[in-house]
């Protein structure tokens, strides 16, 4: 006891704090370790749980409906001898016709009934309107065919701008450039993957001004931010860049917030998100494109994405079956329990995932299993 009170008396108090905090927080390092874990799983389950909440919460409050798949655009006639005159002399009506609108004019043996074909839904609907009102006329001839045609075209731009009108009324959006309207009704005649943009513009604005109040944000610049972000789709084919980048540049030249710029250049992820609103319009845009029903596809095209599919997997060495199930939303690989190994096959579903991530153009996300099982089968008599 002596010589431990003249150790401790050739020590000051501060070297005595410090030799003593250096102690316990030996002691304690190991309790202290698990208690961090502690802490840091619970958290994370919190934020999970209340990640399911928002999302479950914001989903149910809004009813999307379904989306029809998209068809050619068909014209009735009055009668069969209409289509002599669409045709005209030496078919110079519809060779002026096709010129004028850029559709193709398809007329076969099915009765009373003609078929307009383009890729481009807004020149189709321009042939639609203009063809209807040459029919109703019932005088064509190639000068009133570029009379209707212009008709058409000006029906259309009034159109497409009180649709834009009405999705900023819909959503309650001041201040928006006259411009920019214009720009977002012309999505009513835009789809991806068979989805009109101009309704998921809306329903997007909408799921991120819900999951804004849901943690605390601006709804305002959530909703005004989600509902700009597919602009760019809208542009004219002369421009270069994706639609993203593009619609950040307009909206930029007609006075948006640097935030809602951001937001709507980064929904791709094509550059950095500054902002957490730029996250939400992420979210908010996968949820509306990915909820059942909002897109669709051709049976051609769904047929060979799966087969696609399923070659990337069977090129890969080891594998022996794929199959891709779940709407090609999942997609399960067989591998040969002898010339695999359990490491082997991890690494074959990694080198699997970013070969589709490079390689394929996909909705949503894909799940990959990759199953290495050994059987024995033997039959007693």
């Amino acid at each position: 006891m002596r010589k431990r009170l003249e150790g401790v008396s050739q020590l000051d108090a501060e070297e005595i704090r410090r030799q003593l905090r250096d102690e316990v927080m030996l002691e304690c390092h190991d309790e202290i370790r698990a208690l961090r874990r502690a802490t840091l799983e619970k958290s994370e389950q919190e934020l999970q749980s209340e990640a399911q909440r928002v999302l479950i919460s914001t989903m149910q409050r809004i009813a999307s409906k379904p989306n029809n798949d998209l068809t050619a655009t068909i014209i009735q006639l009055p009668n069969e001898e209409m289509k002599g005159r669409i045709i005209g002399r030496e078919g110079r009506n519809i060779k002026a016709f096709e010129s004028a609108t850029g559709v193709t004019l398809m007329i076969d043996e099915s009765p009373q009934m003609v078929l307009l074909s383009s890729f481009d839904p807004l020149r189709r609907e321009i042939a639609r309107v203009a063809l209807d009102a040459l029919v109703k006329d019932g005088r064509i001839h190639p000068a009133s065919i570029e009379d209707y045609v212009r008709r058409a075209q000006e029906e259309i731009d009034l159109v497409t701008t009180q649709a834009g009108e009405e999705a900023v009324a819909r959503l309650g959006i001041n201040g928006l450039h006259p411009e920019i309207i214009r720009l977002l009704g012309r999505l009513k005649y835009r789809f991806s993957y068979n989805q009109n943009v101009l309704d998921h513009s809306i329903e997007t604005a909408f799921l991120a001004s819900v999951i804004a109040s849901e943690v605390g944000l601006d709804s305002n610049v959530a909703k005004r931010a989600g509902l700009l972000h597919d602009v760019g789709k809208a542009a004219s084919g002369e421009l270069e860049g994706s639609h993203a980048t593009i619609g950040a540049e307009f909206v930029k030249r007609y006075g948006e917030t640097p935030i809602v710029v951001n937001a709507v250049a980064a929904h791709h992820e094509e550059v950095r998100p500054e902002t957490v609103y730029a996250g939400l319009v992420i979210l908010a845009d996968t949820v509306s494109a990915v909820r059942p029903g909002a897109r669709a596809e051709s049976i051609t095209s769904y047929i060979q994405r799966l087969g696609c599919l399923e070659s990337l997997a069977l090129s890969l060495d080891g594998v022996q079956q794929a199959f891709a199930i779940q709407a090609g939303r999942e997609i399960r690989v067989v591998v040969s329990p002898r010339q695999v190994t359990d490491d082997r096959a991890r690494e074959i579903a990694r080198d699997l995932r970013s070969r589709i991530e490079q390689e394929l153009e996909y909705p949503s996300t894909i799940k990959i299993t990759v199953i290495r099982e050994s059987r024995f089968t033997e039959t007693a008599k």
